[in-house]
């Protein structure tokens, strides 16, 4: 059964939707796995729990 953890920033469900039926069905096609069993976690952060070159992505924004 493949498995795919997709960490982002948080995005519209829409753009989940969308991305969930994309990954699913590459994983259909390359893998020849069935649809039923290719499961996408979603594991979402911040700005706040997220760093780039030793700072908080909330730190940079706040910069701008």
């Amino acid at each position: 059964m493949p498995n795919v953890t997709i960490q982002q920033m948080p995005k519209t469900v829409e753009q989940k939707r969308e991305l969930v039926a994309r990954i699913t069905d590459a994983m259909v096609d390359v893998y020849k796995a069935p649809a039923e069993t290719v499961h996408v976690w979603f594991h979402e952060v911040t700005t706040e729990d997220y760093a780039a070159a030793g700072r908080l992505v909330a730190d940079k924004l706040a910069q701008k």
